[in-house]
């Protein structure tokens, strides 16, 4: 303590209690570096366990991930194809509704198989005819049917291929059944949309409880069980729109 002149005391470089008046600056400041240093381990941390961790399997030319995205993206240019044939053909609004539905989530998922291959460093040509990849044999060995069940593996232990490569992709409408679509109107045109329509849905699930009995990626197999989901839920409501059309 120093005396100010008027009788009075006054702290030159304490403050309450005697403490220096940094004090709290410096806590601040021992904080503050304990927290950087801190972020710093975490960080180098990180950094060493993503150089240490194996580098991420990338499905091959010939993979069955990479069939699968080729073949299907083919698949759902037809549906698209097919949904805005009806939408020009239709004033129904159910049809219209469900046909634009399909139509922007088959295009989506379109792109989004289309950049798997541009990831992969994959061609988006294919390098082996259509379906090959469905010819090959499942996780457990076997080639087996499917059930339409999501997720559903091979149960009839086959030791043949239940497709052959080149042939015609499941539920893929034929060049005169396209041809017939564009050609109908009105009621005719939706009749023949959802019966086409439901025949393509149930080739595509087809597809995907192939490519989840053959493929352990995680990426492709929530893309095909959400895709079987989307698409089982449109066949049950195009089977009433066709119903009421009967």
């Amino acid at each position: 303590m120093t005396d100010a002149g008027d009788g009075t005391t006054r702290s030159d470089a304490t403050g309450q209690g005697g403490a220096p008046r940094d004090s709290g600056a410096r806590r601040l400041r021992l904080v503050v570096a304990a927290v950087l240093a801190l972020a710093i381990v975490l960080v180098a941390g990180v950094a060493v366990g993503r150089l240490s961790a194996p580098a991420p399997v990338v499905p091959g030319e010939r993979s069955v991930e990479a069939g699968f995205s080729r073949d299907m993206q083919v698949h759902h240019e037809q549906a698209v194809e097919m949904a805005m044939a009806v939408r020009d053909r239709s004033d129904a609004d159910d049809v219209r509704t469900i046909a634009y539905d399909i139509a922007t989530a088959q295009s989506q998922q379109a792109g989004q198989m289309y950049a798997w291959l541009e990831l992969w460093g994959d061609s988006q040509a294919p390098t082996e005819p259509t379906m090959t990849w469905m010819t090959r044999p499942t996780l457990d060995g076997s080639y087996g049917d499917h059930d339409h069940t999501a997720g559903a593996a091979p149960t009839n232990g086959s030791s043949a291929p239940s497709h052959t490569p080149g042939d015609p992709m499941p539920g893929l409408a034929t060049p005169e059944q396209m041809a017939e679509l564009r050609a109908a109107d009105g009621v005719d045109a939706e009749r023949l949309f959802l019966t086409l329509m439901i025949a393509h849905h149930r080739g595509g699930i087809e597809m995907a409880e192939a490519v989840l009995a053959r493929s352990d990626d995680r990426q492709v197999g929530d893309f095909a069980r959400g895709m079987i989901m989307t698409q089982e839920s449109d066949i049950d409501a195009m089977e009433q729109m066709l119903a009421a059309r009967a």
